[in-house]
């Protein structure tokens, strides 16, 4: 309860602390305070400070001007001349009316009105100064703010895809294994109820744990072994399927169901009915930082038979590619090799990166 009231505290500071009228505020009273301590003058603190208010109320003049009337109506639209000469002639206009408050405000320092008129010059040349300065932090904190808002906007599309992509593995694998379930409780086979317990299993960590960016390595290889075994069980004793594991795993990190468009692909092409003896070899190599995931499969001469009502393309393998291009940039490799008689499929990730990522 303290720490969401002290989380609540802290985000209303940080709203008002970023509204423009506050920010802008404490950004003119820090200018006032540096050249209120920095001014060297004989005459004291407060004539010193007065001089600097009002400094800081004609910079404010130009500088607003500059902000919400020049660069919105002539800057922005590319009319570089005409905004070079009203920041010109604003300049010349407050520069003037500046140094005429300050020589009245010197009546009575002789002094210090004759520097007034011999730095003139000077004056005008802080004045333009200042202006131009505005126009450069405008400059600049538009584009900061337009490439915050483009990887905002980049952040939210990939999640978007991401949650597309997913939302497209899930039901195929599931559609396949409840016709499997349906065939063999038609059958009354006993091993309907060991299906129901692993499908169980599978749908508790993709309802519950695949919505996180990624999960621990280790329950995505036990998710592959009960996909193996219910594969297992629906092919039958002729069914040739192997998955080596290699390496230490303990608290690596993945993506979700990133190998199982492979495993569709391999058992669909690989252990269809146009194939006698059909195989699935899969090996999957770990170590700390380094992912290498090798399936290879046989393949039937001829071309398998497409279901009418299912789009062609391979959305599953379409999908795999997008998800890496979106989660591993440059730090993937996938080599495909589709041969007369077999069809694999080396993918190797890089997954410190990632890992890295998680823990800033």
């Amino acid at each position: 309860m303290e720490k969401h009231f002290q989380t609540s505290r802290a985000d209303r500071i940080y709203q008002v602390l970023t509204r423009r009228e506050v920010y802008h505020s404490l950004f003119w009273l820090m200018v006032l305070l540096l050249l209120t301590v920095f001014e060297n003058t004989r005459q004291g603190f407060w004539f010193t400070l007065s001089n600097e208010v009002i400094n800081i109320l004609f910079y404010g003049v130009i500088v607003y001007f500059n902000l919400l009337y020049l660069i919105p109506n002539y800057l922005t639209k590319k009319k570089f001349l005409t905004y070079s000469g009203l920041l010109i002639l604003a300049t010349l206009i407050i520069t003037p009316l500046k140094v005429l408050v300050f020589y009245f405000k010197f009546s009575k320092l002789p002094q210090l009105q004759a520097d007034l008129l011999e730095n003139m010059n000077w004056y005008f040349l802080l004045t333009f100064f200042i202006a131009g300065s505005s126009t450069v932090f405008k400059i600049i904190t538009d584009w900061l703010r337009h490439l915050r808002e483009k990887q905002e906007l980049q952040t939210q599309t990939m999640q978007s895809e991401l949650r597309f992509l997913k939302s497209q593995i899930n039901p195929h694998f599931l559609f396949n294994t409840l016709n499997n379930l349906y065939a063999l409780t038609l059958k009354k086979s006993d091993e309907a109820p060991e299906i129901v317990l692993k499908l169980s299993e599978m749908m508790r960590y993709m309802l519950y744990e695949c919505n996180e960016k990624q999960v621990l390595l280790s329950k995505e290889v036990s998710y592959i072994r009960n996909y193996l075994d219910l594969e297992r069980i629906r092919q039958g004793k002729n069914a040739q399927i192997n998955f080596e594991v290699n390496g230490h795993i303990s608290d690596q990190k993945i993506a979700p169901l990133m190998f199982i468009p492979f495993l569709e692909n391999s058992f669909k092409h690989g252990l269809s009915s146009r194939i006698d003896e059909g195989f699935v070899n899969i090996v999957l190599n770990v170590d700390e930082n380094n992912v290498h995931f090798y399936i290879e499969n046989s393949k039937s001469d001829a071309p398998p038979s497409r279901d009418p009502s299912r789009p062609s393309g391979g959305i599953g393998l379409v999908n795999i590619h997008r998800r890496l291009k979106l989660l591993y940039p440059d730090h993937y490799e996938l080599d495909i090799e589709d041969s007369p008689n077999t069809y694999a499929v080396n993918l190797m990730l890089d997954i410190e990166p990632q890992t890295k990522k998680l823990e800033v």
